[in-house]
């Protein structure tokens, strides 16, 4: 079997060439070799959206244009190995999940909610610019355990419309012991304490983390 590093290296230099056919050679080759598709997804193709968003942020190589183009390889890769990812389990709760306010950024949502369906949550997609209010309100219609909020960038994690927002209603409405608060996204991923600073109940590192998580979070909330 293949050396994953080493596929994540090659498949991070294809991506920065804006080589599409090459990255879709690489995964199809590795799936060929017995790679499963969430690993895939978790150690080849996030840890290579991660690097290219690091990279332009610290004002290396990548810039706008290739984050972008790079960017639409990636989701068309990831939704592909989504596909394949199986199907297990009995429906353990229902998760509300979306961007925050000013973070139009989808394929991290789009990844853990392909995740948690795969292990037969009951998702409901809030879409992109949520506002913490739209996340309440959409949990309460739809008896939902945890809202899941996802920021790809530090000021929507850390700003008065994510998460800390959330908590905020949430005490308001003495909604605390019934709703949980899960986040995640690049920011969490630099800084594993961060989800802690905003006020959430935990976080997840990628899509099947963000499985366990909520799996917990659910527990909590049942007693």
């Amino acid at each position: 079997m293949q050396d994953i590093s080493e596929l994540q290296k090659s498949y991070f230099h294809a991506l920065c060439e804006l080589d599409e056919k090459k990255t879709s050679s690489l995964i199809e080759g590795a799936l060929a070799g017995g790679v499963k598709p969430d690993e895939l997804l978790i150690k080849v193709v996030i840890p290579s959206i991660d690097q290219m968003n690091e990279e332009l942020i610290m004002g290396q190589e990548i810039n706008l244009a290739q984050h972008y183009l790079s960017a639409k390889i990636s989701e068309s890769i990831a939704m592909k190995l989504l596909d394949q990812v199986q199907t297990a389990g009995e429906c353990p709760g229902c998760v509300v999940i979306g961007t925050a306010v000013g973070d139009f950024h989808g394929l991290g949502k789009k990844i853990v909610i392909a995740c948690l369906r795969a292990h037969m949550f009951k998702v409901i997609d809030a879409g992109t610019h949520v506002s913490p209010e739209a996340f309440v309100d959409l949990a309460i219609e739809n008896n939902a355990q945890v809202i899941g909020i996802s920021s790809m960038m530090a000021h929507t994690a850390t700003g008065p419309n994510g998460a800390l927002g959330v908590r905020k209603i949430l005490r308001e409405r003495e909604l605390e012991g019934k709703i949980k608060i899960m986040v995640g996204g690049a920011p969490f991923r630099f800084d594993h304490g961060l989800y802690e600073h905003v006020n959430a109940d935990g976080w997840g590192e990628n899509g099947l983390e963000a499985v366990a998580t909520a799996k917990r979070l659910i527990k909590e909330v049942e007693g």
